[in-house]
């Protein structure tokens, strides 16, 4: 089963940590382990397979998850937030790859060397120029590997078409995201409010989204967007300096 990270309170990037053990409704605690006997010697109901560690107060009071686990929507149901929201939708772009993307007319045709930048609006991008319109923001920062994988090149090709139609489209790169502890798995975020976290499988499919407004999730989403914007380049900066070293 698949561990998801949901925070830390260490500077260092080791322990202590919290992790989602997704599909289980339970949560992995990374700490140091509890050596002290006078301690050990008070726990209750202690079974041999158990271990003992010692995480701060702060971890669990900001981290830990204050509802149950959500379940598996389809994707299609959580198409009227890119209308309803009303300041904000954020998203991060984790994945190498996207079968969606694979599955488009464009990717042949980006293939074939045509120019894929500048195609005609779709419905995706005439919604965000309405939204946009009204004062909305659409903001995305991508994840890009050195070197980047045919994927992400392809996004970077397409990018200008949804940045002329509103979008500020970011980049950073893989390493620098591992440095900054950034989650490992794409979501939405609404209005600083509604996290929808994509699920995919091993094919790069889409099977649904997670939705929740737990307040210990919606806070780590809002942080690591802080994190990475901060440090991500627009699009146009990112194409001159990959221009620039060819």
């Amino acid at each position: 089963m698949t561990l998801r990270f949901l925070g830390t309170t260490s500077d260092d990037g080791d322990c202590p940590t919290l992790y989602d053990i997704e599909g289980t409704g339970e949560i992995l605690v990374q700490g140091e382990r509890e050596t002290d006997p006078e301690h050990l010697a008070q726990l209750r109901d202690v079974k041999e397979s158990e271990t003992f560690v010692r995480v701060p107060r702060s971890l669990l009071t900001r981290y830990a998850p204050r509802s149950g686990a959500p379940e598996l929507l389809p994707f299609a149901s959580i198409s009227h937030l890119f209308r309803d929201f009303k300041h904000t939708a954020w998203r991060l772009e984790t994945r190498r790859g996207y079968a969606s993307d694979r599955n488009s007319p464009k990717w042949p045709r980006f293939f074939a060397g045509e120019d894929i930048a500048h195609d005609p609006d779709n419905a995706w991008r005439e919604n965000v120029r309405a939204q946009s319109a009204q004062g909305k923001r659409f903001e995305r920062v991508r994840l890009i590997d050195e070197p980047p994988s045919q994927g992400q090149e392809f996004l970077l090709a397409s990018a200008p078409s949804n940045v002329a139609a509103g979008e500020d489209i970011r980049y950073l790169t893989r390493a620098r995201a591992q440095e900054l502890r950034l989650p490992d798995y794409d979501f939405w975020l609404f209005d600083s409010k509604i996290l929808a976290r994509f699920a995919f499988d091993d094919e790069d499919i889409t099977l649904g989204v997670y939705v929740t407004e737990d307040p210990a999730e919606v806070l780590a989403a809002c942080q690591a967007r802080d994190s990475a914007w901060h440090h991500a380049v627009r699009t146009e900066e990112f194409v001159r300096r990959v221009r620039s070293t060819m």
